[in-house]
This record gives structure tokens, C-alpha cells and sequence, in this order.
């Protein structure tokens, strides 16, 4: 069977995927998560001229109050030196899924666990329902916003095989009043835990567990010289 040559704004996301990956700031950056810490300046005492940091915050899922944070960057990390490239299957156009979106009035929030959070649930707010049909099974999938996108965390029949466990990523466009959006399953992706032990990432809830093997998209990180994330 002959291979199909990815379009051209597919190749321009691979080529940007990868560029925010190894960036200074990128997934493979993260070297460290300080919760309670506020002060970028103070963590950067003693490191190295290649770390930088940010701040950040969450709300904690017991207590519901702010927590704040530092993290620290290496653009010289030990994970973007074995990085060699994420492993992943052929473009195939079949993967191109449209979908129904119905949007789901108010402010609903749904409990997604979370890798780190050993069994508990944080509340994301999620927009709409995604409704399609896979292998002659109906699937309502949830996806939360992020940002203005929505975004679908998904597992499938190949996840914790070829496939990186926990799941996989996907950003799915929303535009305005439209009734159907596009999915397109070539560029599900690893999720920024799979780079990093110090993001917690969300896990896919049951709805979002599907049945069949969704041979698209990336499958894992390889590394040189045995290195590993975990």
C-alpha cells in the first residue's frame, strides 16, 4: 500500500510541534515543579545559567484555594539532550473524523483525575458534547476548553502498548455556533507528562476510553542511551 503525503499545514505542525518541544521553555525543559514557593528569583539561586523560571498556580482539588508555584527550566536539560524524536504512525487521511458538537448551556464542569493526584478529580469546565460513531459504537466525548480550544484527552485499544499510557492529546478548533467540528487524529499527541515527571497531567474519563485502535497521531518520546522520563 502506497504511503499518503501528509498536507503541507500538516508537515508545518509536525515542524512546530517539535521546535515547542525542545524550546527553552518547552516540555522537555521542565526539570523541576516548587508548589508554595512565589518567588522565581530566589529559585534560581545556585542554578544553572541555562534555567529559567516562571510562576504558576492551581486550585487545590481538597481545600478549593490557590496554590502558587515555581518552575524551573533547563534549555539544557538532560531530556532535550536524549531526545531524538516522538515515534508515530503514518498520515492517513481516513483519520479525519467530522463530528457533532452539541454546546451544553452554562457553566458545566465535569471531574477529571489527574496523574499525580492519586485518584482525585479537578473539575474542568467543559463546553459541549462530541458525538460520533467509530466501528458501528456511539461515543459522547468530552473535551474541556483550553484557552478558546477544546481539548479532547482520549485513550483507545493501542494506549499502554505502541501508544503512550496514560493517553493522548488532541486540540480541537470551536468556532462560533457551529454544530460539528473536526477531528483530526493524526495530530493526537503526547501530553506533556510524557516529557516531563513534573506535570501532572489530566487522564481521559470513561466516556473518552475508546474501543477500537486509533492507529494515528504520535505513539511515544524516544530517547537515546536508555534515557527515561519516569
Amino acid at each position: 500500500m502506497a504511503l499518503v503525503v501528509p498536507p503541507d499545514d500538516f508537515l508545518e505542525w509536525q515542524r512546530a510541534r517539535h521546535a515547542r518541544l525542545t524550546a527553552p521553555q518547552g516540555n522537555l525543559a521542565l526539570i523541576e515543579t516548587r508548589w508554595g514557593a512565589d518567588d522565581p528569583d530566589a529559585a534560581l539561586a545556585g542554578q544553572r545559567d541555562t534555567v529559567t523560571a516562571t510562576r504558576l498556580r492551581r486550585t487545590d482539588p481538597l481545600t478549593g484555594e490557590t496554590e502558587r508555584g515555581v518552575r524551573l527550566w533547563d534549555a539544557d536539560s538532560a531530556a532535550i539532550n536524549a531526545f531524538d524524536h516522538v515515534a508515530r504512525f503514518d498520515y492517513d487521511p481516513a483519520w479525519v473524523l467530522e463530528a457533532r458538537y452539541t454546546e451544553v448551556p452554562g457553566a458545566r464542569k465535569v471531574p477529571f483525575e489527574h496523574i499525580k493526584d492519586n485518584g482525585g478529580t479537578r473539575e474542568l469546565a467543559v463546553p459541549g458534547d462530541i458525538s460520533l460513531t467509530l466501528d458501528g459504537r456511539d461515543y459522547t466525548l468530552l473535551a474541556f476548553d483550553d484557552g478558546g480550544t477544546l481539548l479532547l484527552v482520549f485513550a483507545d485499544a493501542l494506549t499502554g502498548n505502541d501508544v503512550y499510557a496514560p493517553g493522548r492529546f488532541l486540540s480541537v478548533r470551536r468556532e462560533p455556533g457551529a454544530t460539528t467540528v473536526t477531528l483530526d487524529l493524526n495530530r493526537a499527541y503526547v501530553p506533556p507528562c510524557g516529557f516531563s515527571a513534573h506535570f501532572n497531567c489530566p487522564m481521559p474519563p470513561p466516556q473518552n476510553r475508546l474501543r477500537l485502535p486509533v492507529a494515528a497521531g504520535e505513539k511515544q518520546p524516544v530517547f537515546t542511551n536508555g534515557f527515561t522520563i519516569h
